[in-house]
């Protein structure tokens, strides 16, 4: 058997508060992968472009407000 079907057996026979504990942690965790993966695309530049865009968008008076 895989360690992923162990995991989701495991998972399936959590009581439902331990369930709930369990989401929690892993929304978290996977959120703060996330807020990493976000910090790593800006500081290299990956998002400049978005940038230009909104810039551009400005400058032309169709940036829609938020």
């Amino acid at each position: 058997m895989s360690k992923l079907r162990e995991i989701e057996m495991a998972i399936d026979a959590l009581p439902d508060e331990e369930y709930s504990e369990f989401r929690r942690w892993f929304l978290e965790r996977d959120w703060a992968k996330w807020d990493r993966q976000i910090e790593a695309d800006s500081t290299s530049g990956k998002l400049d472009f978005l940038v230009r865009e909104a810039q551009e968008a400005k400058d032309k008076g169709t940036l829609k407000p938020l």
